[in-house]
């Protein structure tokens, strides 16, 4: 299968890679982004590639130096979570980047690999975690067979936006109590009977949004995106940008909030008649509503259909 990655064009012109600057991939993932930044700030320029995953990782590494690449001078691959960003540059004693970039899809990777328990059209077991050696990570038949009915509506509501989230929960809680529910194919079935079939979305397995929660709960995505989002004043040098694409509202909605506050220019109560905090702005917003794929993106790569792309530039210090 061919690695498109998604909104390139777009993510090329909005960060404006140059040469000597320092970059970071965030979520390496197969490493098309990255190949396309280091080819415009090298010479001179360097990457560090961010992967959770030890087989992505490795993937991304083998990719970059088959595009002529050496690791080392050119760029690092690192297994580490983004919100680690901070200390993987201090690690290497990088006092911060011009660059970031965070693609926050999941690599199609693990829909293909059953065994990872991502994948709703082949069983495997019931996994969805992105590192398997992060021992304090659950897999998803953990919480599927030891969460409370409370604690798995909320699941389902909250990450999955699942209208039938309750109906859910109850379902398997009753499921389990007769035998654990180990594997994806056995979860995808008990939550397509607690879905009304008229209630089934056209063209969509009716148990995405499930596994869209399940998954969002193991890897605390949402924590780690809030992390990532609070280190950009430390990381991002002046004149720097960061983009992040998102792939639904849970992401793009927390994007756009941590965006709106870096770049706000005045602290005092709305009430008050004239400012007096003098605070001036240290980041500026580059995209005044999220940048999306083209009709014929979408055509070549249907991932990119749910893409959003947001970016903002350092523009002071803090």
């Amino acid at each position: 299968m061919v690695h498109r990655p998604v909104l390139l064009k777009e993510v090329m012109e909005l960060l404006d890679p140059k040469p000597g600057m320092v970059a970071v991939d965030a979520t390496v993932g197969a490493g098309g982004h990255a190949a396309a930044i280091l080819a415009r700030i090298c010479p001179g320029g360097f990457l560090l590639g961010l992967d959770r995953d030890p087989q992505v990782a490795e993937l991304a590494e083998r990719a970059l130096v088959s595009a002529g690449y050496t690791r080392g001078s050119h760029f690092e691959v690192e297994v580490r979570r983004f919100s680690q960003v901070e200390q993987a540059l201090a690690d290497r004693r990088i006092p911060g980047c011009d660059i970031l970039l965070a693609d926050l899809g999941v690599c199609s990777l693990h829909f293909d690999a059953p065994d990872r328990g991502f994948s709703l059209k082949a069983d495997g077991p019931l996994d969805m975690r992105l590192n398997p050696h992060e021992p304090e990570a659950p897999t998803a038949a953990e919480l599927v067979n030891t969460a409370s009915e409370n604690e798995l509506t909320k699941i389902f509501r909250e990450y999955g936006e699942e209208r039938w989230a309750r109906p859910i929960a109850r379902a398997i809680v009753r499921e389990r109590a007769r035998a654990p529910i180990r594997s994806t194919a056995q979860l995808r079935e008990i939550v397509a009977r607690a879905i009304p079939r008229k209630a089934w979305p056209p063209k969509v397995d009716p148990a995405t949004r499930v596994f869209q929660a399940l998954r969002i709960a193991v890897n605390r995505e949402l924590e780690e995106l809030d992390a990532l989002l609070a280190k950009l004043p430390e990381i991002l040098r002046v004149g720097g940008r960061a983009g992040i694409i998102s792939f639904h509202s849970l992401e793009d909605r927390r994007v756009k909030e941590a965006f709106r506050e870096l770049a706000r220019e005045c602290t005092c109560p709305p009430e008050w008649p004239q400012c007096r905090c003098e605070r001036r702005p240290k980041f500026r917003v580059l995209t005044r509503k999220p940048v999306t794929a083209s009709e014929a993106e979408v055509e070549q790569n249907p991932r990119a259909r749910s893409a959003k792309l947001r970016v903002i530039e350092r523009i002071a210090k803090v």
